[in-house]
């Protein structure tokens, strides 16, 4: 189904109105600096000329990755013309890209409304109220979708519709898109073609943009899918099958319990399943390395990342593998960083941090 547009015939008011809500999300930008590549010190690794590397995306104004994505399309509706002065703007997410939508409608004075599952973390709640929007809470992830529709509908508002838009409201040729990003700071790294990129998928739409960037570009790069466990999206790779349905991620931000429009399987090489215990054993792993606390998405990317680097150590293979830092852990601490929510949640994370602990050594 094609998302809820509100269309009215243009005038000059409302070309001044548009004009003028470009302006202000392009100076937003021209504030912000690019975010940072942290490389990761794992001399296991490096002693064989492999490099690892996480792009900080935490540092957007909004905390995560999303903060991309909700910029691109905002600018993608207002060119279509789909959201007008006055428009309410309804998205149906998990959290981040959330709180980011509701920042640039803050910015342009328009009415926000995120549809997320009941199960979003109370940190995301108060930073998309924090920027102004309403949190419209549903009991499953399957949910989200009608239920942001019926508002948009009810409002007379626009469905943003992150899950059918992200692949496409992003120019992937370039204009300072996240892959363009990445191969800019790499230029004078060690090896600047990574071998690999790692990240996960929720809408798709990052994937599809380094994909499509990469084979644009000439790279040899190849791009690997980090999925958690309950997420549809290695099956669907595995099988073409659009059709198919899973219970949904545990893991926020990433994993879907239906195929998503944005997710483009023929743009990803490779599907790592990634289990939660695994995660979030990961994500305690990574925090330690960093001296700071990331997200749980950032622990699946953190898997994947060394389950390459193990196989490529083991061929005697060089190079690079990126991927990205989605969030902070702030976010996190009373779940994903709580010894006793985790257990209840997730059970016995031991035998998952031995793992990972052999694979970072």
């Amino acid at each position: 189904m094609t998302a809820v547009h509100k269309t009215r015939p243009p005038s000059v008011q409302a070309g001044t109105w548009l004009h003028n809500a470009v302006a202000r999300i392009e100076a937003d930008y021209q504030r912000s600096a690019d975010t940072h590549l942290i490389p990761l010190r794992l001399p296991s690794y490096a002693a064989h000329g492999i490099d690892l590397y996480l792009k900080d995306e935490s540092t957007h104004p909004t905390g995560s990755l999303k903060h991309r994505l909700a910029r691109s399309l905002f600018l993608y509706a207002l060119c279509n013309g789909w959201i007008s002065e006055g428009s309410t703007v309804v998205e149906s997410s998990s959290g981040s890209t959330a709180v980011s939508e509701a920042y640039f409608a803050r910015l342009l004075g328009l009415p926000f409304v995120a549809v997320m599952p009941r199960s979003t973390s109370p940190e995301k709640i108060a930073q998309i109220e924090f920027h102004g929007g309403r949190c419209h809470l549903v009991e499953s992830a399957g949910h989200v979708y009608a239920e942001a529709r019926a508002i948009a509908e009810q409002t007379g508002g626009h469905y943003m519709d992150q899950f059918t838009y992200a692949e496409r409201a992003t120019d992937w040729r370039g204009n300072n898109n996240i892959a363009e990003s990445m191969f800019t700071q790499m230029a004078r790294e060690p090896h600047p073609v990574p071998r690999w990129i790692v990240v996960g998928a929720g809408t798709g739409g990052t994937s599809a943009t380094i994909g499509r960037y990469l084979r644009y570009m000439q790279h040899t790069t190849e791009v690997c899918v980090a999925d958690p466990a309950g997420s549809v999206f290695s099956a669907y790779h595995r099988t073409g099958d659009a059709t198919l349905t899973a219970p949904g991620s545990r893991i926020e931000g990433i994993g879907r319990p239906r195929v998503e429009p944005s997710f483009i399987r023929t743009l990803v090489e490779r599907m790592e399943e990634v289990a939660d215990v695994e995660s979030v054993a990961a994500m305690q792993a990574l925090s330690q390395l960093l001296g700071r606390r990331v997200g749980p998405s950032t622990g699946t990317n953190f898997v994947a990342m060394l389950r390459l680097a193990s196989e490529m150590r083991a061929r005697g293979e060089q190079g690079s593998i990126l991927s990205l830092l989605c969030d902070a852990g702030e976010r996190y601490l009373p779940t994903y960083f709580n010894a006793e929510w985790v257990a209840t949640n997730f059970g016995d994370c031991t035998e998952a941090q031995r793992k990972v602990r052999t694979l970072m050594d």
